[in-house]
């Protein structure tokens, strides 16, 4: 005989919807993969940070909306996110999109997954284009360790700071630059690091992409001339504390061990260990040097 079920009987929870961050492209359409499209095409809401872009996408990849679509952006994200969370608990998928690269870097998005993963809901990513990680697999400095910094301060006094940090940072470090500021920013970038190696990449994966490399202040005088565009700056990784050797010092060192019969690849080593840096960010300082010469 089958034991009727009590009041008390667990029930289970009734499932919720998936929050699903979409990679959008740069620039180039082609970068568009087949998943971003299917999420545009089928997800109940879209929550795009221009609204217009996004429906400006949709059309370049011929593809129809068929979702509810809610501007979602940095002075409206506060209050969008628990409507968003909602929407989820509700079943529905959303899809969160910038206008872009990916959601949460750098641009909306974080809130709504944060609380996403603070009730239990399923976070999902697209994963495509990252300006970020484009500038720096482009700038020939070192990727095995590396920070992103966003968009720097203003104002002349934080921004010091900010560059005095750099000086023993052991990491490649990547941020963003409007272009009207970028001289400026790249000369106080030269005063604080001396002639530290640098490139900066403008208009990522468009018709015009151009990654630049230099030391900084050799960045900050082309710079001068005038720079369109969407701004992304890659920083080599500094000396350790209490060594403040400058890297054009060290690629001197290193080719003139060259010059008297040793392996680039042992000058480094031997270069790198004497001063407390890594051997491989020396190597590609060393080539970048030679391709610029």
């Amino acid at each position: 005989m089958t034991t009727p079920p009590s009041e008390n009987t667990f029930s289970p929870v009734a499932p919720t919807g998936t929050l699903i961050l979409g990679a959008t492209p740069l620039g180039n359409l082609g970068d568009a993969t087949p998943r971003l499209r299917a999420a545009l095409a089928t997800a109940d809401v879209v929550a795009a940070e221009d609204t217009r872009r996004t429906y400006q996408l949709a059309r370049d990849l011929d593809v129809t909306i068929s979702g509810r679509v809610l501007s979602h952006y940095d002075h409206n994200e506060r209050d969008r996110a628990p409507q968003l969370i909602e929407f989820l608990q509700q079943g529905l998928t959303v899809l969160v999109v910038s206008d872009a690269g990916m959601p949460t870097v750098s641009d909306p998005g974080y809130r709504v997954v944060s609380l996403a993963v603070a009730e239990g809901i399923p976070v999902t990513c697209l994963p495509g284009a990252s300006a970020p990680l484009t500038a720096l697999a482009l700038s020939g400095i070192g990727t095995d360790r590396f920070a992103f910094d966003g968009f720097l301060p203003r104002k002349a006094g934080p921004q010091r700071a900010w560059w005095e940090s750099l000086k023993t940072e052991p990491r490649t470090v990547i941020f963003f630059e409007s272009p009207h500021r970028l001289a400026d920013t790249l000369a106080l970038g030269a005063e604080v690091l001396g002639d530290r190696p640098a490139a900066v990449c403008r208009e990522l994966t468009k018709t015009y992409e151009e990654c630049r490399r230099g030391t900084l202040m050799e960045l900050a005088d082309w710079a001068r001339a005038g720079v369109r565009g969407e701004i992304t700056v890659v920083v080599a990784p500094g000396s350790p504390a209490g060594d403040d050797t400058s890297n054009a010092t060290l690629i001197r060192q290193v080719e003139e061990l060259v010059a008297e019969g040793i392996r680039l690849n042992d000058a480094c080593g031997a270069v790198a260990k004497s001063h407390g840096r890594r051997k491989r960010d020396l190597y590609q300082a060393v080539v970048a040097a030679r391709e610029e010469a």
